[in-house]
This record gives C-alpha cells, structure tokens and sequence, in this order.
C-alpha cells in the first residue's frame, strides 16, 4: 500500500493510465481480428479493407506506447503478406 501522498497519487494516475491502455490494446487487437476474420473467410475485396483500416490503429497502438513500433511493424508487414497472398490465389 502506499504510505505517502505523492505514493497515493501516483497510484491513481497509474490505474486511469491502465484502463487507457487496456481499451487501447483491446482497439488494436479487434482491427487485427478483423483481417484475420477476413483472411479466414477467402474474400480478398473484405481482407484489403480491414487491412486498410488496421494499419493506422496498429500504428497508433506503437505511438502510444501499447506495442513495441518493430512488433507494430512486423504484425503489419504479416498481414499485408497474408493478404497479397489471398489475393494472387
């Protein structure tokens, strides 16, 4: 338990901090579930779409210190690749 007052403070930020970043996360991994649905489902037209708009949530997730920018980048980078990839076929 916290015994100072700056303690308690400190407590109180870090937990409005924690639900931030909970609804966050939470926001980046429904755009993911979305392409992945997408992808799951064989429409090509469907997955560009949810990529489309999963990329800047994805980004913005990293910016904002949910995700690491390389994790960010790399989840991207292999959704796009399972995308193209429904798309040739």
């Amino acid at each position: 338990m916290p015994n100072t007052k700056t303690a308690k403070r400190a407590v109180r930020k870090i937990e409005r901090r924690t639900e931030i970043n909970k609804a966050r996360k939470s926001r980046v991994r429904t755009f993911i579930r979305h392409v992945n649905d997408a992808v799951a489902s064989g429409d090509a037209e469907a997955a560009r779409e949810a990529l489309r708009k999963a990329q800047p949530e994805i980004m913005r997730g990293a910016q904002k210190g949910v995700m690491h920018k390389n994790t960010a980048a790399r989840t991207i980078s292999r959704l796009s690749h399972r995308v193209r990839k429904l798309s040739e076929a």
